[in-house]
């Protein structure tokens, strides 16, 4: 072959693969225009329009699962963060893959069996539940660049339930106890409360898992930190030398009900990523949550808004979960209501003016003694002294004339025990009464009892032995056995083998 005849087929060669490439990219490149298109489309909705749309879209490909959760198609696996379910491959599952770590060991087994037997009724209420918030929680979880499968932590806390509260007064979606709550920027008081919000919640809890994962580096961790707090982990990462929540469960540091809720967790995942394979093909998702807002005033009377509407009071209230009371918060001067979608028509074709439902139908109270104090009718009725002083104008110590009418935030044919109020007259469970006078007992004990600083006798705890026998056999006082072993005894509970200073 002689060199020309070589140099032209090179320049065909080479012509051809620059006419494959150039083709090539322009399919590249039509396809990315596409993509971006259907990107400014889904864009330009409104926030509230633009959940629901984009979970439909991915949800009619996986009816398989739990509205919400993560979702990988076979193409995408490798294009996000994603962690496959090794040990299970006997489950014949439908989907494996999971967008935080998932194990499938004999703890999570034990749960995973309780789902499917015993506790098959509360996993398809909780799912049926799921359809309402799952899928705008889980895309809150994304945007705030949190895995989706945490909704299944949500799902544990309460059942995607708004209203659940727990016997330690966490309430909510994802359980906030008062002082994380108001820490993460949720408000708190006597008229609303926003840990029951389910929008508002999930952008504190996206706040506080950030934080619990940038501390551990672990979603296991993180996760049993939800439950047991930062500080309890952080010292049985320390006491057990171990990043391994596995391993850190075995001891006896951590109580058993956070052992059991990572895998817990992790088995609301395997079966809420995979309902059909473990027999839940009937389940009715409720409606993803959708709505509209109106604005309004301080001290609106959500019965007359209701009325203005064609709603009953419940509907409203389901919508707005954070409210405590009949009226709006007295210091919010422009309260966004969400009100049923189709709604914001009726609100204005009326144009109803703020007097026709303002908060006019108070109860009122009259004034028996002769030294009462606003503060005393606040405590009789259990209310917040802010809130009769904001009501009555006066102060909660002022001296009020017998017979004087005080202005109560109760409705005009409401009962005082109405479901509304059920806060105020709660009574704590006994385990919460019986911790609180061992609290006080430990205070007594450690102003009055002498702690032995030298000691010279112990007495080894036996089975049966109580705190109080003790002291009755070693003649050492109760208070003084007390203060000498305060860190064995704080928690009121004392084990065979213990060793406790009596001399």
């Amino acid at each position: 072959m002689s060199y020309s005849t070589f140099n032209n087929l090179s320049k065909n060669f080479l012509f051809l693969i620059l006419s494959f490439f150039l083709l090539s990219c322009a399919g590249m490149k039509e396809d990315k225009i596409a993509e971006t298109s259907e990107k400014k489309h889904i864009e330009s909705t409104s926030s509230q329009e633009r959940v629901p749309a984009l979970e439909k879209v991915s949800d009619a490909r996986r009816v398989d699962s739990i509205h919400g959760s993560s979702f990988f198609p076979e193409h995408k696996i490798f294009e996000h963060d994603n962690y496959f379910l090794y040990g299970a491959e006997h489950l014949k599952l439908d989907n494996y893959y999971f967008d935080f770590p998932v194990v499938y060991n004999k703890k999570v087994k034990k749960w995973v069996n309780y789902f499917t037997t015993r506790g098959r009724g509360s996993f398809e209420r909780y799912s049926a539940r799921s359809g309402r918030y799952a899928p705008v929680l889980g895309k809150i979880l994304e945007d705030e660049g949190l895995p989706r499968d945490l909704i299944f932590l949500a799902m544990a806390e309460s059942g995607f339930y708004s209203k659940a509260k727990s016997w330690a007064k966490a309430v909510g979606p994802w359980q906030f106890m008062p002082y994380t709550g108001k820490r993460y920027g949720l408000k708190i008081d006597w008229y609303l409360d926003e840990r029951r919000d389910p929008i508002k919640s999930t952008f504190a809890a996206a706040k506080y898992l950030t934080k619990l994962y940038s501390l551990f580096g672990s979603w296991e961790l993180a996760a049993a930190a939800y439950n047991a707090g930062e500080g309890k982990i952080g010292r049985a990462k320390k006491r057990y030398r171990t990043k391994n929540f596995w391993k850190m469960s075995r001891g006896r540091y951590l109580k058993n009900e956070t052992k059991n809720y990572v895998p817990k967790i992790m088995a609301l995942a395997i079966i809420g990523k995979n309902l059909k394979a473990f027999g839940f093909k009937n389940i009715e998702f409720y409606d993803v949550l959708d709505f509209e807002e109106i604005s309004l005033a301080p001290m609106s009377d959500l019965f007359k808004v209701a009325e203005i509407l064609e709603l009953d009071f419940e509907t409203l209230h389901s919508l707005n979960p954070e409210l405590l009371r009949w009226f709006t918060p007295p210091q919010i001067e422009s309260y966004k209501l969400r009100i049923p979608v189709g709604s914001l028509s009726v609100w204005n074709d009326k144009s109803p003016k703020v007097q026709e439902y303002v908060a006019k139908d108070f109860q009122l109270y009259k004034v028996r003694g002769r030294k009462t104090q606003l503060r005393d009718i606040a405590k009789k009725f259990k209310i917040k002294n802010y809130v009769l002083e904001y009501l009555n104008g006066k102060k909660s110590w002022e001296r009020l004339q017998r017979s004087k009418r005080i202005i109560l935030p109760f409705r005009q044919g409401q009962s005082k025990k109405a479901p509304m109020y059920a806060d105020l007259y709660e009574k704590p469970r006994k385990s919460v009464l019986k911790r609180k006078a061992w609290k006080r007992r430990l205070k007594i004990a450690l102003r009055k009892g002498r702690k032995i600083s030298s000691p010279s006798r112990y007495y080894v705890v036996s089975k049966g032995d109580s705190l109080w026998n003790i002291a009755q056999k070693t003649g050492t006082s109760l208070n003084t056995i007390i203060a000498s072993n305060y860190k064995l005894v704080k928690r009121g509970l004392i084990r065979a083998g213990d060793r406790l200073i009596v001399q």
